[in-house]
């Protein structure tokens, strides 16, 4: 069992044109090479803006290289819940966010011949619990009659087209969403931002910022640099001088392990239609093929940080889990295990906008590969004055009270989350 990300391994490395700063400076600092960031740096440099991009690992080496590969649309919390809260009609506007979203990373990927085996299999959410049927089944009426009709509800009697397993007891299904081979996707970004002229600096973190002059003073490893704009693409970097978000960003860890490759009848018995899978727990699950013909399989697993260790300990969970699910895996070998740090808000909905000059885009929450793509792309706008394009620019962000960045909090969160799967 290989502990890195398969994504990473099975997609060519980024390799990047410059090695230097530009001595000149640049119209646009993007901090972070990931999702966000590089389809803004695409998006700017489009525009004609000169784009330099610091990163801090490798491209796409944090959370847009170590996710599930999924383009669900839909929230990551109950519609019916957040049209109680915000009104039907703002609910309405952020669901839309979400499937435009699915649309732009399917309108990258075209303009851009990013072979990266986009395709709209669609999502299904599982019941874990008989009683998690009736609420898929409202959630399913509201989205019909409100927002989504490409939505229907699937019996437990059906579910036998759909998974091979009795786990569950029945599901939402969603059409719009989709899967792709994120490692591909999210390194065919950066190439197409450089191909029209961004500057990627991978290992430069940003540690120093300083307005000046009607810019920026950014500082680096390599030196420092002249900024006209300065976006922040890097929601879960515990680097540079951005406690401000750090206050406000949790990093939670996620963990996934991926099969060996499978024979084509058992991956056809056990997804027949290769949705994206995902369950109602608290302690999530989520699953799919691969485009090699794997099974993925991933969740919180434990509510602890990323490192060699953890990850080890929660691929042992995982694959209990799988089998849970899947018994008839009980003999296949793991190939991959790794876990990645998902930057959540306490809402768990995305956060845009711009603080004292200073621009950003995270807090995506587990939906980060589509939300990522459009932002990043709506960023390029907002930068330009069009801020009646940002979904969010209506949401307050206070801070999280005791949290200064470090998550010491995690292993109460987890044991809440449990205690209420348990309750449920």
């Amino acid at each position: 069992m290989q502990l890195k990300s398969y994504w990473l391994d099975t997609s060519s490395p980024f390799v990047s044109t410059h090695t230097a700063l530009p001595g000149d400076g640049c119209d646009v600092l993007v901090v972070g090479g990931g999702i966000t960031g590089s389809a803004a740096a695409l998006a700017l440099a489009r525009k004609g803006a000169r784009v330099v991009v610091c990163e801090a690992d490798i491209v796409g080496g944090a959370a847009s290289g170590r996710n599930g590969g999924m383009c669900n649309n839909g929230f990551a919390q109950d519609y019916a819940a957040l049209s109680q809260r915000l009104g039907t009609e703002w609910a309405n506007r952020l669901y839309r966010a979400f499937d435009a979203g699915v649309d732009t990373v399917e309108r990258l990927v075209r303009e851009e011949s990013i072979d990266c085996s986009f395709a709209r299999y669609g999502k299904l959410k599982l019941a874990a619990k008989p009683e998690h049927v009736d609420k898929l089944a409202r959630s399913q009426a509201l989205l019909a009659a409100n927002v989504d009709t490409d939505t229907r509800l699937i019996t437990r009697a059906e579910l036998r087209d759909e998974l091979g397993s009795d786990r569950y007891y029945g599901g939402l299904l969603m059409e719009k969403s989709a899967g792709m081979h994120v490692g591909r996707y999210v390194r065919g970004l950066a190439h197409a931002a450089q191909r029209r002229g961004a500057i990627y600096l991978e290992h430069t973190p940003v540690l120093g910022l300083k307005a000046q002059g009607g810019g920026y003073q950014v500082q680096t490893p390599a030196g420092n640099l002249r900024a006209g704009q300065v976006l922040l693409s890097s929601g879960i970097s515990q680097v540079g001088p951005f406690g401000w978000i750090r206050r406000r960003i949790v990093p939670v860890g996620a963990f996934l392990i991926v099969t060996e490759p499978l024979p084509a009848e058992l991956l056809a018995q056990l997804l027949p239609t290769r949705r994206m899978y995902t369950d109602t727990k608290n302690f999530v699950n989520y699953f799919r093929a691969t485009p090699d013909n794997r099974l993925l399989f991933g969740g919180r697993a434990r509510f602890a940080v990323s490192n060699p260790k953890s990850d080890a300990r929660s691929g042992e969970i995982l694959r209990s889990q799988m089998l849970e699910v899947f018994p008839q895996l009980a003999k296949v070998r793991i190939d991959y295990c790794w876990g990645g740090m998902v930057d959540m808000t306490v809402d768990r909905l995305p956060r845009a906008g711009q603080r004292d000059g200073v621009f950003y885009s995270m807090g995506y929450s587990g939906h980060g590969t589509h939300m990522a793509s459009l932002m990043g792309t709506l960023m390029a706008e907002v930068m330009d004055g069009r801020t009646d394009l940002n979904p969010w620019k209506d949401f307050d962000w206070p801070a999280i009270p005791g949290h200064l960045g470090k998550p010491w909090f995690l292993p109460l969160v987890g044991a809440w989350y449990r205690l209420k799967d348990w309750l449920q």
